[in-house]
């Protein structure tokens, strides 16, 4: 029976699919691209990290999730 390479297909999936190194840690300051400083609470994927904020206003803390490039880490 025919049986393909996997050690080759698995190398051509890797190098299509290149995982993205985690910049930051969890619980670490973070700053956004509008100026606000966030905290890191986990990575969702590769790209994705959740991050919380404390909003003065409205005396609240919000969750969201953005993309990891439009963070950088805060002072």
């Amino acid at each position: 029976p025919f049986r393909p390479r996997t050690d080759r297909l698995l190398s051509d999936l890797k190098s299509k699919f290149k995982t993205m190194k985690r910049l930051f840690r969890k619980g670490e300051r973070v700053r956004s691209a509008d100026g606000k400083v966030m905290e890191v609470t986990h990575y969702m994927s590769d790209r994705l990290v959740e991050v919380r904020w404390f909003d003065l206003e409205s005396k609240e803390v919000h969750k969201n999730i953005v993309r990891q490039n439009s963070l950088s880490r805060a002072a």
